[in-house]
């Protein structure tokens, strides 16, 4: 066929479902100033984001998993809200996930915070990111992120955090929503099929 242009209102399959490939391997077909409809293949669900509603008890040296219940939108209902508090999406990909923590700090002393993303309970595809802060009566926070790669049936991500007071070590409080604020948050969303 010659090299031209292609004009038609519609293109689908002859069966009306199935594949349609434009291009082929190593090519790239440039979409110009136009736009594209994507498909649900093509979109970056499931996803969701939530975040603490109340404060939650942190105890001190310890890792403890944040109970994020309030969702603010969970595309595909794969977060679990109410009992393990973890995304199990049901399509498989990489998903781009992250998490913030706040924690309500009532003394002068040194302060250690941590945050983990766990995939399946295990750190070998989360991150960890680490704080170290002196402080008087403040809200300490850290962030992390993470590129994790799920298998859209069994796999799952959790948030967990950790903190330590140097010279004294007790409980600490993760900061719940307050005043029509959200604080400690967890999401992810698709970014690229498995």
């Amino acid at each position: 066929m010659a090299n031209g242009t292609l004009k038609v209102s519609n293109i689908e399959t002859s069966s009306g479902s199935g594949t349609i490939t434009i291009g082929q391997s190593g090519e790239t077909v440039d979409m110009a100033n136009g736009s594209i409809t994507l498909n649900s293949g093509m979109k970056a669900t499931p996803a969701f984001h939530v975040t603490l509603s109340s404060n939650q008890s942190i105890s001190g040296n310890t890792w403890t998993k944040l109970q994020l219940d309030s969702e603010s939108f969970d595309s595909d209902n794969c977060y679990d809200n109410s009992t393990n508090y973890r995304f199990t999406p049901t399509v498989a990909g990489k998903y781009f996930c992250y998490g913030t923590y706040y924690s309500l700090q009532s003394s002068g002393d040194d302060v250690l915070i941590q945050c983990r993303i766990l995939k399946n309970g295990d750190t070998a595809e989360g991150t960890q990111e680490t704080s170290n802060r002196v402080t008087t009566s403040d809200v300490l926070s850290i962030s992390g992120h993470s590129t994790v790669t799920l298998n859209g049936s069994s796999d799952y991500v959790e948030f967990w955090v950790y903190q330590n007071e140097y010279n004294a070590g007790g409980a600490f409080n993760a900061r719940g929503n307050s005043s029509g604020r959200q604080f400690c948050n967890f999401g992810a969303y698709r970014i690229i099929g498995a």
